[in-house]
């Protein structure tokens, strides 16, 4: 009986500790360290005094796809690095999972789509996606350059694979970057992801 109420306690705990993890609009985001695609290791805390882009990765899954193979994600890693701003792409697919790719595959994949984000971050645990509790491939967060959050949701509000869909797409990441970087309050500080769920272990 003892161990049991014991069992039941350290699972209430646990839960405790899952919901204190759950990120919040306007407060700190999660400190953390990842090696990047070249192995260089990459900690948020470098950043402190830039805007930060977090972009969930996974190159197997067909929103992702949509993204990469239209240009799309490319053109605004583009256009917002060249302002500063400082984009990190994070694949956290656990090895054996649609998605794992070793360093120098991860590597390999960025060239392939020419892709100018400032690093691609490799996390197959998945610890830092359950600090920021990823949901999907892409997950978007913004934070700011004092490290607090200002976004987390979706990329766009089309969650469909069709590129011909983001020509007509409202794009929540660039309206968000473009009123922070403005001086001005995000208007849609958070929306519901879309995409293949993050693989986690």
């Amino acid at each position: 009986m003892k161990k049991t109420l014991l069992s039941v306690a350290a699972l209430v705990g646990l839960g405790f500790a899952l919901a204190q993890a759950e990120v919040t609009i306007g407060k700190p985001a999660p400190a953390f360290t990842l090696p990047s695609q070249d192995g260089t290791p990459t900690s948020l805390s470098t950043y402190k005094g830039k805007y930060v882009v977090l972009e969930w990765f996974n190159p197997g899954c067909p929103f992702v796809k949509k993204h990469y193979e239209s240009g799309n994600m490319q053109k605004l890693q583009e256009t917002y690095t060249r302002k500063g701003v400082v984009w990190l792409s994070i694949n956290s697919s656990a090895q054996g999972k649609e998605g794992y790719t070793t360093a120098k595959e991860a590597s390999d994949i960025r060239l392939k789509w020419k892709s100018p984000s400032t690093a691609l971050l490799l996390d197959p645990e998945g610890k830092v996606a359950k600090l920021y509790s990823a949901k999907t491939t892409p997950d978007m967060f913004i934070i700011d350059p004092q490290g607090n959050l200002i976004y987390q949701g979706a990329i766009d509000d089309k969650a469909a694979t069709d590129p011909a869909d983001i020509a007509t797409s409202k794009n929540y990441v660039a309206a968000a970057l473009d009123a922070a970087l403005a001086g001005k309050p995000v208007a849609e500080p958070f929306t519901k992801s879309y995409g293949c769920s993050v693989k986690y272990q």
